[in-house]
């Protein structure tokens, strides 16, 4: 299965594909695709969700969420930014239960609100952390 094709054809120019080496791709989606293209592979392509990770960046969060082919063995990586300074994006956690509790790590770390979470409550952070600071969110240069 050429699954960086299957993926080319399903989604044309929503995506961007960067194949860092034979057995690892990046696929660079804009935040309001992320949902089908995290479908598509988790439910069509069979594909297994690792985890997902997040960077505070100059443009906004970058976040990436990561799926292996263990018959390939293949890591396919989503990436998409998140613009600050309110940083929201559609939750995969609806149709892909694994992502639940990284997610919930992601906004207690960074401020970014999942649209749709079925759990949005704290995970790591203590209840009297102050609102509206995050531990891994640069301040403002």
């Amino acid at each position: 299965m050429d699954v960086a094709k299957k993926i080319q054809s399903k989604f044309g120019k929503k995506v961007e594909l960067a194949q860092r080496s034979p057995k690892r791709l990046y696929i660079l989606v804009d935040k309001g695709d992320l949902p089908s293209v995290a479908r598509y592979l988790f439910e069509e392509l069979q594909a297994r969700f690792c985890t997902a990770s997040a960077v505070d960046t100059r443009g906004g969060i970058e976040i990436l969420y990561h799926f292996f082919f263990d018959e390939l063995s293949l890591m396919v990586s989503l990436r998409t930014l998140v613009p600050k300074p309110s940083p929201q994006i559609e939750s995969i956690a609806p149709f892909l239960k694994g992502a639940e509790w990284i997610e919930r790590e992601i906004a207690d770390l960074f401020g970014v609100r999942f649209v749709g979470h079925p759990d949005p409550r704290r995970l790591i952070l203590p209840d009297d952390w102050p609102e509206g600071e995050y531990p891994y969110l640069r301040r403002a240069d």
